[in-house]
């Protein structure tokens, strides 16, 4: 029987971007994915890169600064293994606040400059900040790191549901569409699937289509809604944060709040088409921060629980799970995401994924 070096379950943006860098690095990955790959919340996040979000746990924000600091380099090597562009744009946002103490990279602007930056935007009560913020589509760069992976040498494997990750003497085997699997050490990158302590977050959002062209150039951050434009023109408008299990259900009396909110603050929106609407399951934890590190069963390891930065938290969670696996020096101290912190999920030395733990989320 083959075995791999790393078999990694989940093939949203967190597990396809470690299998690249794992086979960067020289290592035989498998990844196994139970629907279609990056079709859960990776191509359904809103792709905002706010590694200075003043919501963003402070545990998390040298984390989140170090991915957003390398995010250019990432996307560079995606698009050019992927042959494609994936909307990565570097306008900065704009955040509005009720406080007007100005957080930690934020720079309070005046009206005169709000007016110059977003000709659109009335602000209403709240004072505006700048801070220099990216943000790209996240299905374009999902369909450029499934490209990439292929390219690289990665093997991927979709509609093959993981059922069990298990200590197998020196090695660790994985059940997935009835085979017996073997690999020196395998990942549960699961995203909400991952199974306790991880749980799905839903939002739900929406694309609208305004009549101006570029009505909107930087990511708005405002009370109860953000925008984020696109090159194409369109903007996404988001997004709820509800604790509803696995379901997905886009509601109408949700979009139609969020088209309000979206129009309260850019009011040429509320005459702008939705051309879609859609849900996604974040992977949430108790405390708000991933799970990165070994499993309590030897070779078994986890990078989930990204929750509401997928996308920006990628190439740092790839690049150092990946010296995680290959038992590299750490650049960085991940212990205020380790596994341990919570109580141990599973006894013994196995980890059962039912089919509905093994689809990709993050």
């Amino acid at each position: 029987m083959k075995t791999w070096d790393i078999i990694i379950a989940g093939a949203g943006l967190i597990g396809v971007s470690l299998a690249l860098e794992l086979r960067r690095r020289g290592a035989d990955v498998l990844v196994l994915e139970r629907g279609e790959p990056g079709r859960e919340s990776s191509s359904a996040a809103a792709g905002m890169l706010a590694a200075a979000d003043p919501e963003t746990p402070p545990a998390l924000r040298p984390l989140a600064m170090e991915s957003a600091r390398i995010f250019p380099e990432f996307v560079g090597q995606l698009e050019s293994l992927s042959g494609m562009q994936v909307d990565f744009r570097r306008h900065g946002s704009i955040a509005l606040l009720a406080d007007p103490e100005t957080p930690p990279a934020h720079r309070q602007l005046t009206s005169d400059e709000l007016q110059r930056l977003e000709p659109s935007l009335q602000p209403q009560h709240y004072s505006a900040f700048f801070l220099q913020e990216d943000s790209v589509d996240p299905d374009l760069l999902m369909q450029a790191a499934l490209i990439a992976a292929q390219k690289a040498g990665v093997e991927l494997r979709s509609h093959t549901a993981v059922e069990q990750m298990r200590a197998a003497g020196p090695h660790v085997e994985v059940i997935a569409g009835g085979e017996r699997l073997a690999a020196r050490k395998a990942v549960n990158c699961c995203g909400a699937w991952s199974g306790a302590p991880v749980k799905p977050r839903k939002g739900q959002m929406l694309y609208l289509q305004p009549q101006t062209a570029n009505l909107l150039t930087h990511v708005l951050r405002a009370p109860e809604v953000y925008l984020v434009p696109r090159s194409s023109g369109k903007i996404l408008v988001g997004a709820t944060v509800e604790d509803v299990g696995f379901n997905k259900t886009v509601e109408a009396e949700t979009m139609h709040h969020l088209h309000r909110q979206a129009a309260r603050f850019v009011p040429e929106l509320a005459s702008a088409k939705v051309v879609s609407s859609w849900a996604g399951l974040r992977p949430g934890t108790p405390d708000d921060l991933p799970v990165l590190g070994e499993t309590q069963i030897k070779g078994i390891f986890i990078a989930s629980g990204h929750f509401r930065n997928g996308i920006l938290l990628a190439p740092a969670t790839a690049k150092l799970m990946a010296d995680l696996l290959r038992e590299k020096p750490l650049p960085m101290d991940l212990s205020a995401f380790r596994p341990s912190r919570f109580a141990p999920r599973r006894h013994g030395e196995e980890q059962n994924l039912t089919a509905d733990d093994a689809d990709s989320t993050d």
